[in-house]
């Protein structure tokens, strides 16, 4: 089995781009998709992605606010301490390939 995840959306919001001391650079940012509901009515899904390098550079340049991409990618689970000091679990979409449509 493979740990892949295809999503086609539209960016929630602009990325946020964490620059390293080594010159590399990590991007995140929502991304909604929608799906039809039971009723017929369309509800959207909210996804934690991040990406890394090359691919942090052109989501930098080219991605925005209510931008329509597909990626590719796999589902990573981690944990973190919030800022009182407590463990959180997330799970975010590592971006390997990203189209902007």
């Amino acid at each position: 089995m493979r740990n892949q995840v295809t999503l086609i959306g539209n960016m929630g919001d602009i990325p946020q781009i964490t620059n390293f001391e080594n010159g590399g650079k990590v991007a995140r940012f929502n991304l909604a998709t929608s799906a039809p509901s039971m009723k017929g009515e369309k509800t959207a899904e909210w996804h934690r992605l991040f990406a890394f390098g090359n691919l942090a550079q052109f989501i930098e340049n080219f991605g925005g606010k209510g931008k329509r991409i597909a990626i590719t990618g796999r589902l990573v689970n981690r944990t973190y301490l919030s800022k009182d000091g407590q463990p959180r679990k997330i799970s975010e979409v590592e971006i390997r390939n990203i189209i902007g449509l």
